[in-house]
């Protein structure tokens, strides 16, 4: 793709971008021109994605626990090694938590809030120079984050940590939009409803169940990897260069269906 959706040339690192929706991510911008980095927990999975991608251009994985700074200054690190600026940073490493709420434990909300929200800024503040190295005035470097229509309705699902951190993220976003516009580099986040990944794969193995998911939708359909590989292209490509503190809902209209008259 060339002209004004073009990312070709384009340095990326994708966190949590092994599996689920960094993985649509990745492969999106590996096959419009990007190359990408994709970090993850485990090696193996680091390697298998890396291989997978490079069938439409160039992947690297680097394994990386982000729960913890250490974590992400040693991933910044690993990547300062090998690029000397970035261009395109999506934050999507994160994780849920489900019990009853009677049950649910605290330790749930200091593992949520640290690699949902936590794991977000560090990562971001430590890639600020390698962005704002890749950024200029009329093509600024990107800060994506993930997060979800979790964050903007009140549906628990039992998972009562994992709202308040993606309407976190997304007040993040906006912080730190105001901040780092200056430095040439936008921040905008994705804001997904359900697409097939880990944390939906309860809804997606049963057919009953995802029929009547992608029922309340009033697109009447779930989220498709083409959906988010598109969006995120646009939001890395020249295209979006004006756009920044913005939270796009990608969920066929969730967020905003009105409730049941009562």
């Amino acid at each position: 793709m060339s002209g004004i959706f073009s990312i070709d040339g384009k340095i990326a690192l994708v966190t949590g971008g092994t599996s689920g929706i960094g993985y649509m991510i990745a492969q999106g911008l590996v096959k419009h021109g990007a190359k990408v980095y994709v970090a993850s927990r485990k090696a193996d999975a680091c390697e298998k994605t890396a291989q997978e991608l490079s069938a439409f251009g160039t992947c690297i994985g680097i394994p990386a626990d982000l729960s913890t700074e250490a974590g992400c200054q040693a991933l910044t690190e690993e990547l300062q090694k090998r690029e000397g600026k970035l261009h395109i940073l999506v934050n999507n490493a994160g994780v849920t938590w489900g019990a009853p709420f009677d049950q649910y434990p605290g330790d749930a909300w200091d593992k949520i809030q640290n690699l949902n929200v936590k794991s977000a800024f560090v990562m971001t503040q430590k890639c600020t120079p390698m962005l704002a190295e890749a950024g200029t005035h009329d093509d600024p470097a990107r800060v994506i984050n993930i997060t979800s229509v979790a964050g903007q309705t009140y549906s628990s699902m039992m998972a009562y940590a994992y709202g308040p951190s993606k309407a976190a993220l997304n007040h993040l976003t906006k912080i730190l939009a105001n901040e780092l516009a200056a430095r040439n580099i936008t921040v905008n986040a994705i804001a997904p409803g359900v697409f097939p990944s880990k944390m939906t794969a309860f809804i997606m193995k049963n057919d009953a169940v995802a029929k009547q998911q992608a029922g309340q939708v009033p697109l009447k359909r779930l989220g498709e990897p083409r959906d988010m590989e598109g969006l995120a292209v646009f939001l890395a490509s020249p295209a979006a260069a004006y756009i920044t503190g913005n939270v796009i809902a990608l969920d066929g209209g969730t967020a905003v269906k009105p409730a049941p008259f009562i």
